[in-house]
């Protein structure tokens, strides 16, 4: 019989969870009993890493028996019926009161209904967001859990000595109940899509119409993340640019198909918001480019179509590559923005106390979209809690309305010239529609309104209205529709 010595298990040891369960083994306080359905990685885990000092076990009740109460375990295994499986396996092991984290890149509304099933089993289920690859498992992620408060007296302190730390504060925090800590990961994934698209954005333009090689881009990102765009993409795109091919000696993003997979979190995060009635514009036009680079035959069938373009020409390359960067920086507010906006849209609809200030500041570090203006999200959440547009705030207005002009031009620039950039138009077009002071939306409640007596409301009084349509215009009226 397996005496209870881990305070912490790890059930699923592929990469992610090799690497948390050597993190957890690594900080002081812990020690991590693990369990692999394949013996063999679980074998291979310990015997490469001797130091961990890992309890490794064959069963689901060996597993259960090495866990001191309450028992935590961590899953770390692929999102869907695997998931499941785990959790069905777990809770026949388990008693009440013992805690299943689920790490893994879960569907917000599948932990949902999962903490509501095994709360019957009196059982805590926590949903954790775990975020920073392979690398931020093994040396800090960022870590957004779920679940109960009480499940939370537990994890918290287990979790707090893993996560990274920026500007010596743990990056996590206890998000809200039940779907909670995946809810605002996905939405963190869309906000990666759409950064890591208006990155890529800025780089043809400095290639196609700057005429710039991809290893001066790399100096030029290098030099953008020592300011306001500080970020870990920013930085990471410098190193790719950089490298070359040894088999060809050419720039290595020249022989990488331009063909970007996806995962489903960024889709998850535009399905999200259109059920919210929230736009994230910018979001959902970074899925669609991925989803339009991945059609080789279309591409192909369309290569010849004409493009009706302007050659755009750069007079002063200083001056285009700044608003290259400016264009960015105001397009990277925007998808922030939208990001928020539909983690607070979540919050009403499901129930969940979330403060925004603080997902903002345990994204600093480990994750994938750790930037320097985090810290400006916090402040300008600090400021007003009920803070009703990110973009609103005086720091993000004025950075926006400095690079205005920038904006427009680049834009401009590039519908003229033929020139896709999906993410720079649509969160442009988007600032447009949320400063104008009427938009087109009545003309297209008076169609509603037309062809399916849908009513409308009035600017001049009270009440609901639908108007008797006719072909003669004279006999138009409207009736209050109560």
């Amino acid at each position: 019989m397996t005496h209870p010595r881990a305070n912490i298990g790890v059930v699923g040891l592929a990469v992610m969870g090799s690497n948390l369960a050597r993190n957890l083994a690594s900080r002081e306080g812990n020690t991590v009993a693990i369990f692999n359905r394949s013996v063999e990685k679980t074998e291979t885990l310990v015997a490469e890493h001797p130091e961990a000092g890992f309890i490794a076990t064959r069963s689901y009740e060996e597993f259960a028996a090495a866990l001191q109460k309450p028992r935590t375990a961590i899953i770390m295994v692929q999102a869907g019926r695997g998931t499941d499986a785990v959790i069905d396996a777990l809770t026949e092991v388990f008693e009440p009161g013992d805690i299943i984290v689920d790490g893994g890149n879960a569907l917000f509304t599948d932990t949902i209904r999962r903490e509501k099933a095994v709360r019957e089993t009196g059982i805590n289920f926590v949903g954790a967001g775990i975020s920073g690859g392979e690398e931020g498992a093994l040396n800090g992620p960022s870590i957004m859990p779920g679940g109960s408060a009480e499940a939370w007296q537990t994890l918290g302190p287990i979790l707090r000595s893993i996560a990274a730390v920026a500007e010596g504060e743990p990056c996590v925090t206890h998000v809200g109940t039940d779907g909670a800590g995946h809810f605002v990961k996905m939405i963190h994934n869309g906000i990666e899509y759409a950064d890591m698209q208006l990155i890529a954005e800025a780089y043809d333009l400095l290639r196609r119409v700057g005429g710039i090689e991809p290893a001066e881009i790399a100096e030029i990102f290098a030099e953008w993340n020592r300011g306001e765009l500080e970020s870990y993409l920013i930085e990471i795109t410098a190193e790719v640019l950089r490298q070359v091919d040894a088999t060809t000696g050419k720039p290595l993003v020249d022989v990488i198909l331009d063909q970007a997979g996806a995962k489903g979190t960024g889709a998850w995060t535009v399905q999200s918001a259109l059920d919210l009635g929230v736009p994230v514009s910018g979001i959902a036009e970074a899925v669609f480019a991925r989803s339009l680079s991945s059609k080789p035959a279309q591409r192909a069938a369309a290569r010849d179509l004409p493009a009706g373009a302007e050659e755009w020409s750069v007079s002063d390359p200083e001056a285009f590559v700044e608003d290259v960067r400016r264009a960015l920086y105001a397009s990277k507010i925007i998808a922030y923005s939208q990001g928020f906006d539909a983690i607070v849209a979540g919050a009403e609809q499901y129930g969940w106390e979330i403060k925004k200030g603080e997902i903002a500041k345990i994204w600093r570090a480990g994750c994938i979209i750790r930037a320097q203006f985090l810290n400006r999200i916090t402040e300008a959440y600090a400021a007003d809690a009920e803070l009703v547009a990110l973009v609103t705030a005086p720091y993000f207005a004025d950075a926006v309305a400095g690079a205005l002009p920038s904006w427009r031009r680049i834009v401009a620039g590039a519908a003229l010239g033929g020139i896709p950039t999906p993410t720079f138009a649509s969160s442009l077009s988007y600032y447009d529609g949320l400063r104008a002071d009427r938009l087109p939306a009545a003309l297209v409640q008076g169609q509603r309104d037309f062809f399916g007596a849908h009513t409308y409301q009035r600017v001049d009084r009270e009440g609901t209205f639908h108007t008797l349509w006719s072909g003669d215009r004279s006999e138009i009226s409207a009736v209050d529709a109560h």
